[in-house]
This record gives structure tokens, sequence and C-alpha cells, in this order.
């Protein structure tokens, strides 16, 4: 007679077993190990996936800002801010209707700024300060220069996020949120 073997059981005496043979059918028992299995990896598994969704939204915000960005700084490059006088809030609202529509124009700061060579062009990240009720109180620059100037235009904006025990981090500012900047250095047209 062939034995079929699925998995090693434990062997156990009768004096372990209750009187009944309950203990006997519990040990040998194996229905819900996947549920127990699934109990024990589920949750962890869940997580991890709901971490890898929040760092994809994250770049797919990036690209879009910086996609944005690009299209802000032809208006400069181009001199079509220059010869409108355009404002900052002007520029703010142009550079808003560029956005992807998942992105909202009341988390966008706008920060534009002339360099003597591309050298000193400062495009690092920017520190923004809060003040008690949690609105951001930096003075953004805005210096659009003239024709053949070279100019930084930054955009910077607030994504809200959590934190994610499986993706790390991602909050990097006040509020829950997480400072994406999106940069470029452009050399004005002779408009």
């Amino acid at each position: 007679m062939k034995q079929h073997w699925r998995f090693a059981r434990p062997q156990i005496d009768a004096a372990q077993a209750a009187p009944n043979g309950f203990g006997r059918k519990l040990i040998a028992d194996d229905s819900g190990a996947i549920a127990m299995e699934f109990g024990l990896i589920g949750p962890m598994m869940i997580a991890l996936v709901l971490g890898i969704l929040n760092i994809a939204l994250i770049f797919l915000a990036q690209q879009g800002l910086q996609s944005t960005v690009e299209e802000a700084g032809r208006i400069v490059m181009t001199g079509q801010a220059q010869n409108a006088s355009m404002t900052q809030a002007q520029f703010k609202t142009a550079a808003c209707a560029k956005l992807p529509p998942f992105m909202s124009c009341n988390r966008l700061y706008v920060d534009v700024n002339t360099a003597a060579s591309y050298a000193t062009a400062t495009t690092g990240r920017v520190t923004l300060t809060y003040n008690a009720s949690g609105v951001v109180t930096n003075t953004m620059n805005y210096t659009l220069g003239s024709r053949g100037d070279i100019v930084v235009v930054r955009l910077m904006y607030l994504w809200p996020t959590a934190a994610s025990a499986f993706a790390g981090n991602l909050v990097t500012d006040q509020g829950g949120n997480r400072l994406i900047t999106a940069v470029t250095v452009l050399k004005t047209e002779y408009y």
C-alpha cells in the first residue's frame, strides 16, 4: 500500500490526545493553513503595495511639475512674460494653466530669478518657512530679466502625502506634505 505524504505531521502519543481523539484531529487538520498564512502575510503585502502606489504618485506629480516648469520657462525665454509685463500672480496663473489636472494651483509656488552665469544659477531646493497657522511665509523672487539674460524658473509644489512603513517617510514639510521642486535654467532670446 502506497503512502501519500503531503506534509510532515507531528507524531503524538495517546497520552497527549484528548480522550475522544479531538486533539489528534486538530493537529492533523490543515484546512485553515492558507487563511492563517494570508492573515499573517496579507497586511504586510497590502501595506507594501500601497507604499509603492504612493511613491508612483509622487513620481507622476514630479514629472507633471517638470513639464509645467518647462512650458512656463518658455514664456520667459521667448519674452512673452516680459513684453506683457506679467506680475508674479499673472505668471503663476499662466503656470497653473499648464499644470496637470490632478494638481491644484493653490499648492504651487513660483520663484523666478536671474543669474550672472550658468555656474552661479541657484537650482537647489527652497526651505519653506511656516507661521503658526501652517501658512508658507517665504517671499519668492520674481525677476524676469531681459534679452540675453540667464533666468532660473523654479516651481515648488506641496504634494499631500502620508508616512508609510514600507515606503519610508515621504513627508518633507509641515502638514503631511512633500515639497516637489522642478527647475529650468534658460537664456532668454533676443525678442
